[in-house]
C-alpha cells in the first residue's frame, strides 16, 4: 500500500469490481481506450492487475481517496506481448470522471513511479496516450517525463487501431 497526501494506492480486492465496472462502462472515461466495456471485461482487467501484483510487486493500483472512496487506478504494468513497445514497462492512469482536474492523477503517478523506482529497480517506465488527450500529456509533463518521438507507435489489436505519443520516465529524469 502507498499512501499520498489525499490518496491511497492498493491491490485489487473483490468488492471493488462494482465501482471498477462502472468507470469502465463511461463513455467519457474510456473516449481514448475504444470505448466503455461491460462488466466481463473489466473483471478479467482487474483479474490481470491483481495477478501482476501476485507475480511483479507492482500493478496499477486501485486509487482511493483517505475516506475510502474509489478514485480509479494509477500504476506500472508490464506491456503486452503483442503491444509495439514490448517488452517494457508503462505508467497508465484512469480515474472516474468525478475525479479529473484535481491534481489526483498526478499524485498518485508520482507516487508509484517512486514505488517503482525505489522498491521496484526499474530503470526505465514509459507512458503512452493519443495525441488528442491532453490530460494526460500534461500529466506527463507535470511529472517531468521526457517526450521521446522515436518511440511514438500506431498499433492495431482486437480490431482496435490508435497511434501513440510516448513519454519516458528515468530515476534520475523525473519529477519526485
Amino acid at each position: 500500500m502507498i499512501t499520498t497526501e489525499r490518496t491511497i494506492l492498493r491491490p485489487w480486492r473483490d468488492e471493488d469490481l462494482d465501482a471498477f465496472a462502472a468507470m469502465l462502462a463511461d463513455p467519457e472515461v474510456q473516449a481514448d481506450a475504444g470505448g466503455p466495456v461491460d462488466r466481463d471485461a473489466a473483471a478479467a482487467k482487474m483479474a490481470r492487475y491483481r495477478a501482476a501484483h501476485d507475480r511483479l510487486g507492482y500493478t496499477r493500483w486501485v486509487v482511493t481517496a483517505h475516506a475510502g472512496a474509489f478514485l480509479g487506478y494509477v500504476g506500472i504494468m508490464p506491456i503486452d506481448t503483442w503491444h509495439p513497445r514490448s517488452p517494457n514497462v508503462e505508467i497508465g492512469w484512469r480515474l472516474t470522471r468525478g475525479s479529473w482536474g484535481f491534481g489526483i492523477a498526478t499524485e498518485a503517478a508520482r507516487a508509484s513511479l517512486i514505488d517503482g523506482f525505489t522498491r521496484c529497480g526499474l530503470e526505465e517506465v514509459l507512458s503512452y496516450t493519443a495525441l488528442d488527450n491532453h490530460r494526460s500529456q500534461a500529466v506527463m509533463r507535470k511529472l517531468g517525463l521526457q517526450r521521446d518521438e522515436t518511440l511514438d507507435f500506431t498499433s492495431t489489436h482486437d480490431g482496435h487501431s490508435w497511434s501513440g505519443l510516448v513519454w519516458v520516465a528515468r530515476p534520475e529524469g523525473f519529477r519526485p
